[in-house]
């Protein structure tokens, strides 16, 4: 992920801010929705991807953070989508806090090394406690992408 800009990996109406949803299922439709319109996948698929993997084990990381994640055979660019939560979520982290900050990552089915650096990085930039205080505090989606910029999280691989 190195040299690559935020920009190129958030597509355009990927990030949101203070999104409702009820549960983590309403939290995948939700982030599968931008994530569809990038890579054109259908959103039902990449959905339920984002649900079969999460019930192989939890995506949260703790500290009310998670990155969803899946592979999908046939998609040709990584794509992720940033999103904070207007109410936190349970999501069996291992903390036990509810998840707020969610980094929703879908990669090509051969990806491997790279999906694994991809997860590697977003984990890192969740460990920016300040920069994480910011993005909580975020009322709109241009906020969001100007602190994710700003912060060149994409550089942490």
């Amino acid at each position: 992920m190195r040299g690559v800009s935020p920009e190129a990996l958030l597509c355009e109406g990927c990030v949101l801010a203070r999104l409702q949803v009820a549960d983590s299922r309403g939290l995948m439709a939700r982030l599968a929705e931008p994530l569809s319109r990038s890579s054109g996948f259908a959103a039902p698929l990449i959905a339920e991807r984002l649900i079969e993997r999460e019930r192989v084990g939890t995506t949260a990381l703790g500290g009310g953070t998670a990155i969803p994640h899946a592979r999908l055979p046939g998609l040709r660019a990584r794509t992720t989508v940033f999103a904070t939560l207007a109410r936190p979520l349970d999501m069996a982290a291992l903390d036990g806090e509810p998840v707020d900050a969610v980094f929703g990552l879908i990669s090509p089915e051969d990806a491997g090394a790279d999906h694994l650096k991809a997860l590697a990085a977003i984990s890192r930039f969740f460990r920016d406690k300040d920069l994480l205080r910011r993005l909580r505090g975020a009322d709109s989606n241009d906020a969001l992408l100007a602190l994710l910029c700003h912060a060149g999280w994409s550089e942490a691989a």
